[in-house]
């Protein structure tokens, strides 16, 4: 065995999504070869790489049938998550990629999604922070069971900032951490967007993977300004399958279709698709119609990012600070992960500029 037949074994690898070999796309590292022992590194383009078992097994099968029948394989992984950020000295620069999760109505479970998005990938070994944008109706306390606590302050270079909450592994930041809840946020638009900037500006988020923000509900504001103080990646969208909340969908796609957006779309994810009792597992009950969402997406070209199932579970976590991902409810983090790998797939298919359409299927 030598280095240059394993990487002409390994050229026979293909990385699933970007549709090229790991050789071309330069991920395989540190080949080390002691006679029949072979081992190497993978480097991921993100540390949540849904498809690592595949490209294991590939990579085992290639040696042992183009080199070695008798070798034993060592496959390591490592990441580099992958980004499309040129703007180092801009906003956020140790940010890879910013996720806006946003809905064209409130009451579709959108905190809901972007918390066990951000908790889905932080699982998968990714760094990831959690922006609460939704400055009249701020969730990330009581989701996350922090409600009362403070921020604290320090100085980074000469300035001020504040440090986030951090819990179950990911970086938090809501409105509702620095105002009493008792009172309301009554801010006209302006007074709202400087707060919006403040989260992004004054806020030492350091070094993510991912940024998930959790948008207000509808089209706004406060939307225009993140998209354009903010390198949003992409957005996903997130509604329920009845046609009201679908109606909404459609203004907050054509949102991301105005020239000063810019920003492309994810996909779309349908919540509370179907409704699943504790004690009949296997039962699914339309409540709110069947897949409103896939049809949507279809309508618009958009990636269906899957379906989440309307659990009692998933509300009572939520209420209680330990949102779906932390329990052991086994069908509910199914979905959750099974959206969170699309969602991944998709951006690292989009900072390789390959066309992202058809990657997501039916969950």
């Amino acid at each position: 065995m030598t280095k240059e037949k394993v990487l002409e074994a390994l050229s026979n690898v293909q990385e699933p999504d970007l549709g090229k070999d790991l050789v071309t796309l330069n991920m395989v590292k540190d080949i080390a070869i002691e006679g029949n022992y072979v081992s190497f590194t993978v480097v991921l383009t993100t540390p949540a790489c849904p498809m690592k078992d595949m490209i294991k097994n590939a990579c085992v099968n290639a040696i042992k049938l183009l080199v070695n029948k008798e070798a034993t394989v060592q496959v390591n992984f490592t990441s580099n998550t992958t980004t499309k950020r040129t703007d180092e000295g801009a906003v956020l620069p140790k940010v890879k990629n910013i996720i806006a999760v946003v809905s064209g109505k409130g009451g579709v479970g959108k905190s809901t999604v972007a918390a066990n998005l951000a908790l889905a990938l932080s699982q998968g070994g990714a760094k990831v922070g959690l922006m609460d944008a939704d400055i009249y109706g701020p969730s990330v306390p009581i989701m996350f069971g922090v409600r009362g606590e403070r921020p604290m302050m320090m100085e980074i270079e000469g300035k001020g900032m504040i440090v986030p909450l951090e819990k179950y592994g990911i970086k938090l930041m809501s409105i509702g951490l620095l105002v009493d809840e008792k009172n309301a946020v009554v801010w006209r638009g302006p007074m709202a967007s400087s707060a919006i900037r403040q989260f992004v500006t004054d806020v030492y988020w350091d070094e993510l993977d991912y940024l998930v923000v959790d948008m207000p509900p509808g089209t706004g504001d406060i939307h225009l300004t993140l998209m354009q103080t903010v390198p949003v990646t992409g957005s996903v969208i997130v509604t329920t399958p009845q046609d009201v909340a679908l109606a909404d969908a459609k203004k907050g796609i054509a949102m991301f279709g105005q020239a000063q957006m810019n920003v492309p779309i994810i996909g779309l994810v349908e919540n509370m698709s179907y409704f699943t009792p504790a004690e009949l597992p296997e039962n699914k009950y339309y409540i709110f119609g069947k897949e409103g969402g896939k049809r949507l997406a279809e309508e618009y070209d958009l990636p269906f990012l899957g379906q989440i199932p309307l659990v009692q579970s998933i509300r009572e976590g939520g209420d209680s600070g330990v949102p779906i991902m932390m329990s052991d409810d086994v069908i509910s983090r199914k979905a959750f992960e099974g959206f969170a790998s699309y969602v991944v797939r998709s951006i690292a298919m989009r900072n390789a500029n390959i066309s992202a359409e058809k990657i997501a299927e039916t969950v």
